[in-house]
């Protein structure tokens, strides 16, 4: 009976210690847990504390500026391409401003559905975008038509172009009546003439920029400067007030003038053509220069390409500008040079006779004249007049090696004549103490050292203007956007030969044209003669190189032809080159570009209404009785 009562009280206590232990354990756990939870607070904390003083302090500035970059929007203001025009302001080059009609199909479709699912009086979407198919082809004379327009508009393109280079006044009108059509600036350059001169002005690229010609070379002064203005724009794409900010205006293009003369140009190109194609030449070049200043009024490649059309579609078109850049030998129209030698430095008169062999040795090889002779009592201009290499040499002797080395430079040969043009040659003459005896026995004739055709023609300019040689020039001036002119310095004159000397040679060079009473060829070239006026010219006649073997063809040739009109008082020089023709310059039998001369110079002279030549007197003496 006594234990009960003490096993009851050890029941209780050890029911009273078990909840006592149970809770200790609890609280431990719950200690535990409350520290853990302090901790990963702490290291939260922690971490986000470093990411703000990374944000605020290392980033805070690229942040900030990224901001104001998400803001920020920069306008670019093209400038509009200056002209290019000729001597009497004729357009040869010009831009014009246009726009492209541009759409974001995606885009607009999505707001025209959400739009439509809000408001029921909302347009139909199908039917919005086949108005403004139809709106467009109106506005554009069908071109494109509404069919192909609405298949852009209906499109899964992000961005299509609808129509490109169409007028401003109508974009503004299609736009306006349709919002969701865009308009785009699109400049485009215009070639009134298309291959009118293509040559010299060349074109342009893609972006906007020179390629070819002047359009290249001028590019700086046509393209003018682009400005620009920036501006803050909110979130909801309205500018904000008051944030417009480095605004700088576009400043055009210059307008750049030339010596051309379109008139002359079209006419010339239009003759270079139609000879190449009745002489069967490979290539054929003309210049036309003003006789007294020496500027280029016309010069004209055939087969020249069409700047308005893609430049790297123009199949076989000549890009280039073969009357600059493509030097040759030029046969005997470098005969001038021994002919002025001669007069200026006294040792031959016009009428002096020289008994001219057949055939001639010099420096150890053989020259012969293009025709079969015995010894012909040809007079100095007799030797010119009938293009003789045996009779030339003869009076080449006479001049020696140095005076006639510094003659060639005096005339400009184997330097660049500095026009302006891109792509010019300086051609090639062998230095003097390079030359052997074959060396100058080839010189002379027009053999053995090459040059352009503008050199070509502008050495009988020199002779044309009393024997000041004016260097070549196709810029006259350029007119800045606020109509400011600035003409091109012109180089000064070089004093070649004198006055007396270079008359008396072009009368010398009469004798080229010239035909006897009865009607019957003396000189080489008759059929450049124009009635009523005293022509005076070379023709000229140059083996081409074999490049396999490094010496010269006997049956392909340079045909040249260089002159000027009238003789009395030169107002016009015109050299002619022909590469290898199969016939004349009007499809006769023969290799001469007198036809050639002879139509482009008679077109001139009664385009101005020059005076008719005087009475010259009794035809030259060629060779003695």
């Amino acid at each position: 009976m006594s234990r009960q009562p003490n096993q009851e009280r050890s029941a209780r206590a050890r029911r009273i210690r078990q909840p006592a232990v149970e809770n200790g354990l609890r609280s431990e756990s719950f200690v535990f847990r409350h520290r853990a939870g302090n901790a990963v607070v702490f290291i939260v904390l922690m971490v986000a504390v470093g990411q703000l003083f990374n944000l605020q302090v290392p980033k805070a500035a690229g942040l900030r500026a990224q901001a104001a970059s998400q803001l920020k929007v920069t306008d670019v203001e093209k400038a509009v391409r200056g002209a290019i025009v000729d001597r009497n302001n004729a357009k040869l080059a010009f831009t014009i401003e246009a726009r492209a009609l541009t759409f974001q199909p995606v885009k607009i479709q999505k707001q025209l559905a959400e739009a439509k699912a809000k408001t029921p009086e909302a347009p139909d979407p199908d039917r919005r975008l086949r108005d403004i198919a139809a709106e467009v082809a109106l506005r554009l004379n069908n071109k494109p038509d509404a069919t192909t327009v609405l298949k852009k508009l209906s499109g899964n393109d992000s961005f299509v172009y609808l129509a490109r280079a169409v007028d401003p006044a109508i974009a503004d009108a299609i736009t306006t009546k349709f919002p969701e059509v865009g308009s785009e600036r699109q400049d485009l350059r215009q070639y009134p003439g298309g291959s009118l001169a293509a040559n010299i002005v060349g074109g342009i690229d893609w972006d906007g920029h020179g390629l070819l010609g002047l359009e290249e070379s001028l590019d700086a002064s046509l393209a003018g400067s682009d400005g620009s203005v920036t501006y803050d724009r909110g979130s909801d794409g309205v500018v904000i007030p008051g944030s417009y900010r480095n605004r700088h205006d576009a400043v055009d293009g210059s307008t750049v003038m030339l010596t051309l003369d379109d008139d002359i140009q079209f006419y010339v190109q239009q003759q270079v053509q139609q000879a190449k194609e009745l002489s069967g030449a490979k290539n054929l070049s003309a210049v036309v220069l003003d006789a007294k200043t020496g500027e280029v009024l016309a010069m004209s490649n055939d087969n020249t390409f069409n700047p308005s059309q893609d430049i790297g579609r123009q199949g076989d078109r000549e890009l280039g500008n073969l009357a600059v850049s493509s030097p040759y030998e030029p046969g005997s129209v470098n005969k001038i040079v021994t002919a002025a030698s001669l007069i200026e430095y006294g040792l031959s008169t016009p009428d002096e006779v020289l008994q001219v062999p057949g055939e001639i040795d010099m420096g150890g090889v053989t020259i012969h004249d293009a025709w079969e002779h015995g010894v012909m009592p040809y007079t100095t201009t007799g030797v010119f007049g009938k293009s003789s290499n045996v009779g030339t040499l003869m009076l080449a002797q006479r001049i020696g090696p140095d005076r006639y080395a510094d003659m060639l430079g005096k005339f400009g040969l184997g330097q660049r004549t500095g026009v302006e043009l891109p792509g010019e040659s300086a051609g090639l003459v062998p230095p003097i103490e390079q030359w052997s005896g074959s060396t100058f026995a080839n010189l002379p004739i027009g053999q053995g050292l090459s040059m352009t055709l503008l050199q070509m023609t502008s050495m009988y300019q020199t002779i044309a203007n009393d024997g000041v040689r004016m260097p070549p020039r196709i810029i006259k001036s350029t007119i800045a956007p606020d109509g400011s002119r600035t003409d091109e310095p012109r180089p000064d004159g070089v004093r070649v030969v004198s006055p007396q000397t270079a008359q008396t040679v072009r009368q010398m060079l009469r004798a080229t044209v010239q035909r006897d009473p009865r009607g019957e060829q003396q000189g080489t070239g008759p059929a450049a003669a124009v009635d009523g006026y005293q022509i005076s010219g070379k023709t000229g006649t140059a083996q081409q190189i074999n490049p396999g073997c490094g010496c010269y063809y006997d049956n392909v040739y340079w045909i040249t032809f260089a002159g000027m009109a009238p003789t009395d008082d030169p107002r016009y020089v015109v050299g002619i080159m022909a590469d290898n023709p199969q016939h004349t310059a009007d499809g006769q039998h023969g290799t001469t570009m007198a036809p050639l001369f002879h139509n482009i110079t008679a077109w001139l002279l009664q385009r101005e209404n020059v005076p008719l030549s005087p009475d010259p007197g009794p035809p030259l003496t060629l060779q003695a009785a």
